[in-house]
């Protein structure tokens, strides 16, 4: 099976489908079709290409093909997250929903839409522009010069760290980084500059980690890692390690590693680990996943720390606990605070102003449910657990996060703009006293968005997976909306 876990096949549907009218007897896929399209569609994509969910049309079997795809159906992947539904669906149901998926996946993938070259917006018209192709999979970006967007590092998940000089990717990425451990979603994650380095050139990076090499036939146990290091003559050295989990807490899911930083004005370094699958750990203190961590740079902890002391083994860089798998983190630049999306289950993704020692809740309350329609929880608040800011429902799949503060479009000044992987979008949204108070949707169906950054230009970047390349959202002051620079809400 694919490497995602979310094919959400319920009795419910089962039983809505044996009830809908006969389906086209010349397609040999018309049932599978309507049993996709009712339960499957929402997470991994009307065409297979993915969405919340990875995609099932690429080819990349990591659970088997053929049998094993009907097998994995009927049984289930438990430490993928994946459930099992021998009893939900006939064996002619499996195999029609097998011989769906490899079909798709012979057929050529079309290729995606151009860019277009102007987006219009509220209140500006964006023009767009490629700024780095031909990645693999790119995750982050983060750029080193405060005066310039010339320069630029790229993580691609499989491990590599690229560069962009002088505007142009460097064709050979950067030598000596860290191995990871390149299981589902796990890989090079997050990367950010140091707040001073220009004076101390230090470059942070996160990544799912291995103990050690996994036996045959078995998959490692991983966690995520934080380290930082420097670039000389286009090599990775002087690295340290910040952040490791206990050996014993690392685990074989192939999902939810996180992760994404952000600095607060004092310095501390910010770090989010998902729950790793096992949405019972991210309540549990002695456990790293599921939480937003917050360290001193050079990976010590500081002593204001909610769980320094006092709760038994707990893991003191815990800042907050009960996340889920939060892949955005922000600062806002008028208070300093950090603000965080993570990524619900079917529905309920969620937008958060981080507090020390907060409780959010997962999973003991959510807005979403299973991905196989049946309730996670009854609970969507109860007392101790921290509500969201926003929750998104359905799913948008929320995946990076940034203030704006830039030049180049003053009315968004100290906007949040957020991705989204499955819905393919860029939101904009207006923060007015921890409230949103409006949202709009600036990009839709170029890509998957996996980060948005300001650049020092005052530019957005848009960093996209299918197609795999980094995209400029600048302002195009021949059209409407040069703005005043006053108008920072709707």
């Amino acid at each position: 099976m694919r490497s995602s876990p979310f094919l959400g096949l319920s009795r419910l549907v089962v039983i809505l489908l044996a009830a809908a009218p006969a389906l086209a007897e010349d397609d040999p896929h018309a049932r599978a079709k309507s049993i996709y399209a009712a339960s499957c569609a929402s997470c991994h994509g009307a065409d297979l290409r993915g969405g919340g969910a990875s995609s099932l049309a690429d080819g990349l079997w990591l659970y088997g093909s053929g049998s094993q795809i009907r097998r994995n159906i009927r049984e289930g992947i438990p430490e993928a997250g994946m459930p099992a539904y021998g009893d939900a669906l006939s064996d002619a149901d499996f195999r029609a929903l097998a011989a769906y998926m490899q079909a798709v996946q012979q057929e050529v993938t079309p290729e995606p839409p151009p860019l277009p070259t102007l987006v219009p917006t509220r209140d500006y018209d964006l023009r767009v522009t490629p700024f780095a192709t031909g990645l693999a999979t790119p995750w982050a970006i983060a750029f080193p010069d405060p005066a310039s967007a010339d320069t630029a590092l790229i993580t691609e998940r499989p491990g590599r760290l690229r560069i962009v000089t002088n505007g142009k990717l460097h064709p050979k990425p950067i030598a000596g980084t860290p191995a990871v451990a390149t299981v589902g979603q796990g890989g090079l994650l997050d990367v950010v500059v140091d707040p001073d380095y220009a004076n101390n050139g230090w470059i942070y990076l996160s990544y799912s980690h291995a103990t050690k090499p996994a036996a045959k036939g078995q998959r490692p146990h991983a966690m995520t890692r934080v380290v930082r290091g420097r670039i000389r003559d286009h090599t990775w050295t002087d690295q340290e390690v910040l952040f490791e989990a206990r050996p014993e807490h690392y685990v074989q899911p192939r999902v939810h590693f996180g992760t994404r930083f952000a600095f607060d004005p004092e310095g501390h370094l910010y770090f989010s680990i998902g729950d790793r699958g096992k949405g019972s750990s991210a309540q549990n203190l002695e456990l790293p996943n599921g939480k937003i961590h917050r360290i001193h740079r050079d990976g010590s902890i500081p002593a204001d720390n909610p769980f320094v002391s006092g709760h038994g083994n707990a893991y003191p860089s815990i800042f907050t606990y009960g996340n889920r798998n939060p892949q955005g983190l922000a600062t806002h630049p008028a208070t300093g605070k950090i603000w965080s999306t993570e990524h619900g289950p079917l529905g309920g993704d969620e937008l958060n102003l981080l507090k020390s020692g907060v409780n959010y809740g997962w999973p003991e309350i959510s807005y979403g449910q299973n991905y196989s329609g049946t309730v996670m929880t009854e609970f969507t608040a109860k007392p101790g657990f921290e509500q969201p800011i926003l929750y998104w429902k359905p799913s948008i799949a929320v995946c990076g996060l940034t203030f704006y503060t830039g030049q180049q479009f003053p009315r968004w000044r100290n906007n949040l703009f957020a991705g989204g992987l499955s819905y393919e979008t860029v939101r904009r949204l207006v923060v007015v006293d921890q409230r949103v108070i409006y949202q709009e949707e600036l990009l839709k169906n170029l890509g998957r968005v996996r980060d948005v950054q300001e650049g020092p230009d005052g530019a957005i970047y848009v960093v996209l997976n299918s197609p795999d390349t980094v995209i400029r959202l600048s302002h195009d002051a021949t059209h409407h909306g040069a703005g005043d620079g006053n108008e920072v809400n709707p």
